[in-house]
């Protein structure tokens, strides 16, 4: 039996209500970035000392030709370097817990070799080497870069390919052409070089995006497309967000441009910062990129970031879970993780300072317990081995993260997820609004007007989670009392779905209600009577997620 694409895509949410492994639909077979995980590698980090062409401080800071430090700094995360044997003395004070603060340089084969085991042990199949305008004082060091990743990736088993950038490269229409037929394409007879269909796999980066630093019109960007399929490759582009419709980060008239590349993988870093945030481009966006790639048979690979760390955009992983989680339940048929080492602009999956005793002294660098949680420093490439596995459909499809934050820790203690969210109730009486039924203090409570049922309370979690009971309270001095409880939820807070009929809750002075997971944003109570007072009350309203 033939399987259609919109078969897979069927299957996939079909998976997602049931919560049985899925495997990544696919317009194309899988290949090397179809069903397959790919990592954006920047590889453009250097240093004085290091015998590079470049002999500078290359991407570390604003002036190469200084060494790193407060003053003179081009980076918002720092590495962990405790697995680099080569690296080279900065101008920022020591480390928190007394060693130097020394950095890596990626024209070191030793370097790049450390981030593709890393990659090899974390489930991250195939690199997308960054290259930037080659011609130039830059060039000897990326094509020296490059060399090196050729090596690293045949001794770890991992694919990689060519992604040209083209910000800043004015004269990229004939300059492109000459450094693949002269330089890169030569990178095609490695065993290691992804192909998908058969053919070598090239990305451009750029075409169509609203900046000045990429102006290009239409018909060259065309042009370039075509020339590269007429080549023999598979041709992937990084689009902007809106490639669609046209607005915002996309110039008009670019969809021809679009629509001819072999897979689109439109970019996503700076567009979303929570939870919320990454669910509404999932309902808003990336349905209806799958849709028209889909219609058009073209592949679609959406960007997967684990958030900018800097800003505070992580939540320790549970932003980067639930980001890998919509794009699987989406039947994406490939993920592109933006960046592996981009420590610039603090969206990096690659090893990076746990704590303030693995960064300069006196430094504001933001570290992976940034918000409270202690998290190792490969956490997120632990994370990413167990999000592929997902999408892969070799474990479950799920939004609840599994990946702990530290090795051999015991699993986080459950949390209550409506603690301080937004309330809402159908009345109330006098000085016991809603808020208090989420404040964390058993003495307030909510309550209604009285003398008059049904009565409701609900709470915004804020983004769909999956949740399994409610906790509900009265304070505890309170005489022992029966409220007739039914639970609904929902996702947009107007449609309600029963989740637990109406049932007698006696409290003593709490009550906790179990159900099937269901992945909900918006939970509602709906109280019919109270044996204790003629109007519903609740003083903790708890919410918490599937263990």
């Amino acid at each position: 039996m033939t399987i259609s694409r919109r078969t897979l895509l069927a299957a996939s949410a079909a998976a997602a209500l049931s919560g049985i492994p899925s495997p990544a639909s696919a317009a194309s077979p899988v290949g090397d970035v179809v069903g397959k995980i790919t990592v954006g590698y920047q590889g453009w980090f250097a240093a004085i000392g290091d015998g590079s062409p470049l002999n500078g401080w290359w991407h570390w800071s604003d002036n190469w030709g200084q060494p790193p430090s407060a003053g003179n700094n081009a980076i918002v995360s720092w590495p962990d370097m405790r697995e680099y044997t080569s690296s080279y003395a900065t101008a920022w004070p020591d480390l928190g817990d007394g060693r130097q603060a020394r950095l890596f340089s990626q024209h070191d084969a030793q370097t790049i070799d450390t981030h593709f085991r890393w990659m090899q042990e974390n489930g991250c199949d195939t690199a997308a080497l960054q290259r930037f305008n080659p011609v130039g004082g830059e060039g000897p060091i990326r094509d020296a870069v490059t060399v090196k990743v050729r090596a690293a990736a045949e001794a770890r088993g991992r694919k990689f390919y060519i992604m040209y950038d083209v910000t800043n490269w004015l004269n990229m229409q004939s300059e492109i052409k000459a450094d693949w037929v002269n330089k890169m394409s030569a990178y095609t007879s490695s065993p290691a070089y992804a192909r998908q269909n058969g053919k070598p796999v090239v990305c451009i980066w750029g075409f169509g995006f609203a900046e000045p630093s990429r102006p290009f019109a239409p018909a060259p960007c065309l042009e370039v497309v075509n020339w590269f399929k007429s080549r023999g490759c598979y041709v992937i582009g990084g689009v902007p967000t809106w490639w669609r419709s046209g607005i915002n980060d996309s110039r008009p008239g670019f969809f021809d441009v679009y629509t001819a590349f072999d897979m689109i993988s439109p970019w996503m870093v700076g567009r979303a910062s929570n939870l919320g945030e990454l669910d509404s481009y999932y309902n808003n966006v990336n349905l209806g990129d799958q849709a028209e790639c889909d219609n058009r048979g073209i592949d679609y690979q959406p960007c997967v970031m684990p958030g900018d760390l800097s800003n505070h955009a992580r939540f320790h992983g549970d932003f980067y879970w639930r980001h890998f989680y919509n794009m699987t339940r989406l039947g994406a048929q490939g993920i592109y993780i933006s960046m592996f080492d981009e420590y610039n602009e603090g969206n990096q999956i690659a090893k990076t300072a746990e704590n303030a005793s693995q960064i300069p002294a006196g430094s504001n660098f933001v570290t992976l317990d940034e918000d409270g949680t202690a998290c190792s420093s490969d956490y997120y490439l632990r994370i990413t081995k167990d999000a592929g596995a997902m999408f892969k459909g070799a474990a479950p499809l799920t939004p609840v993260r599994p990946t702990l934050p530290m090795l051999g820790q015991p699993p986080d203690p459950p949390a209550d997820l409506a603690r301080n969210k937004p309330t809402q109730a159908s009345t109330t009486n006098g000085g016991y609004p809603a808020s208090n039924a989420v404040d964390g203090d058993q003495g307030s409570y909510w309550e209604s007007a009285n003398g008059s049922f049904p009565q409701w309370l609900q709470v915004d979690l804020g983004a769909a989670v999956s949740i399994n009971r409610v906790v509900l309270k009265l304070p505890g001095h309170w005489g022992s009392r029966v409220q007739n409880i039914a639970v609904s939820a929902g996702t947009d807070g107007s449609a309600f779905t029963p989740i637990v009929g109406t049932t007698a809750c006696t409290f003593n002075p709490e009550v906790t209600i179990t159900f099937p997971p269901t992945a909900q944003r918006h939970v509602r109570l709906t109280i019919t009577s109270n044996t204790g007072w003629p109007a519903g009350q609740i003083s903790a309203f708890e919410v918490y997620r599937t263990p």
